[in-house]
């Protein structure tokens, strides 16, 4: 491969990404970590805005480059609208809710027909490989399994609280706000007086005694993982492993988590070694796991620890754009 072009979704700027980066304020030089693609390939990044920008950057890259063997890449589906066919151009994208909107009933005929024309697709769960190819028929592009990975300098280790706290992150289509409401209420009943913290996009009123937040920058995020106990997520059964990225940020910082088991979450928390695996739905157990590990302060350090090294050995951004460039190349190795 020559060169790669990394086109982001319109409104996500890597440039203005790489000068917050530079301060601080967000993990990684690109938007998800997509940087490391140039340790291995002359990569260039852009955000897709006035119609046509994309059109003109990719027939640039395509005379830059001189001949065959350039590439162009989209995060997901709805970005890849943006990158059209070229002589000499290969083009790939990644595919994250298709799936589900399969499985739901939408009409996705006009988006398959789009996606059979590029040369490969990836998924970040295992559970979407088989569903994605059947959807895209006999002239699929191939589909590959990607695993995420996440900034594990940005989310460093944190040396666990003395203070109980009990955390939930993340507000996507996915994610049982009423089941995570249902458990924290349980939580409190068994723990009057746990301080309990929920990030969520959500109208539901918590239960009494859960602080709710809105929105959170990326370091307040990363400091509400350092004062955490515990990170507990509830999602809806889904292919696409809402809550990954939560996951591994926690994780990364040595947080232990529960969090319920879809299909593709074993990608990202191993049951009983770097987290806790409840049914969807069962707010009961997801309270229980939880209140298990603030009352066990030696168990939760311990799938913590594990989590860490999980994270760094095997989930980092460098981790994930290694296996992207496979997939790219046709590699399955």
């Amino acid at each position: 491969m020559r060169e790669l072009r990394v086109v982001y979704e319109t409104g996500r700027d890597p440039v203005a990404w790489e000068r917050e980066h530079a301060l601080g304020n967000v993990p990684s030089r690109w938007p998800y970590g997509l940087d490391h693609l140039g340790n291995a390939v002359p990569t260039t990044a852009m955000a897709a805005r006035p119609a046509g920008a994309v059109r003109r950057a990719v027939m640039a890259m395509r005379r830059d480059s001189a001949s065959a063997g350039s590439a162009a890449l989209t995060w997901d589906e709805n970005a890849a609208v943006h990158l059209l066919p070229h002589s000499g151009v290969s083009r790939h994208t990644g595919v994250i809710w298709l799936t589900d909107q399969a499985a739901a009933g939408r009409d996705l005929r006009r988006r398959l027909a789009w996606l059979s024309g590029f040369t490969s697709a990836w998924v970040l769960s295992s559970a979407q490989v088989a569903p994605l190819e059947r959807l895209l028929g006999s002239r699929a592009p191939r589909v590959d399994h990607v695993r995420f990975g996440v900034d594990h300098d940005f989310f460093g280790v944190q040396t666990y609280p003395e203070s109980p706290l009990v955390l939930s992150v993340g507000g996507d289509r996915d994610r049982d706000t009423a089941t995570l409401y249902r458990a924290m209420a349980l939580v409190r009943e068994a723990m009057p007086g746990m301080k309990i913290v929920v990030q969520t996009s959500s109208t539901l009123v918590p239960p009494a005694g859960v602080t709710r937040v809105d929105r959170l920058s990326h370091t307040e995020l990363r400091e509400l993982y350092a004062r955490a106990s515990v990170v507990t997520i509830a999602t809806r059964p889904n292919l696409h492993v809402s809550g990954m990225t939560v996951s591994l940020e926690a994780a990364s910082t040595g947080r232990p988590v529960v969090i319920t088991a879809t299909a593709g979450m074993s990608d990202y928390v191993v049951d009983g070694k770097t987290g806790i695996h409840v049914a969807p739905g069962d707010a009961e157990a997801l309270a229980a796991q939880t209140a298990d590990l603030v009352r066990d302060p030696d168990k939760a350090r311990e799938l913590g620890t594990a989590g860490r090294g999980f994270v760094s050995s095997a989930r980092t951004t460098a981790h994930m754009c290694e296996e992207l460039l496979h997939a790219i190349a046709g590699r399955r190795d």
